[in-house]
């Protein structure tokens, strides 16, 4: 699957010019999204549904700065989905190839407040996000 690409804008970043690290999960919320209209499974298609896919979990590790108007490519890739819980990971890359973060992510599914199996609900939208699971 091809990167997702965000460039830095200028009010993302602070005071001393580097993007302040409250965006970082922004792009990657950006980068899930795309990933999902990618597989041919838009969030929005879930919505109607009445199904929502919450954050459970984040992690960020900072290795190097970005500033204004850096493009960054963001790479997910599922670390782990057995149908309830999704665990995505995210490379962010600056132009030069150089990883500036390193993140994770976790989601579930939820209907009328109560989880759903995607294996048995959706198993075609199953199948694609085991396509990008790593080895």
């Amino acid at each position: 699957m091809e990167a997702y690409r965000h460039t830095v804008k200028y009010y993302e970043t602070d005071r001393m010019g580097f993007t302040h690290h409250s965006n970082y999960v922004r792009w990657m919320e950006e980068a899930r999204i795309d990933c999902m209209d990618a597989l041919g499974w838009p969030y929005a298609r879930f919505e109607k549904e009445g199904i929502i896919s919450p954050v459970t979990a984040i992690e960020c590790r900072f290795k190097q700065t970005t500033t204004f108007p850096e493009e960054v490519s963001i790479e997910v890739t599922v670390t782990e989905f057995k149908g309830v819980r999704l665990k995505l990971k995210y490379v962010m890359k600056n132009a030069e190839g150089k990883t500036v973060c390193e993140a994770a992510s976790e989601h579930c599914f939820i209907r009328k407040g109560k989880i759903i199996r995607v294996d048995r609900e959706y198993p075609e939208f199953f199948l694609a996000l085991k396509s990008l699971q790593e080895e």
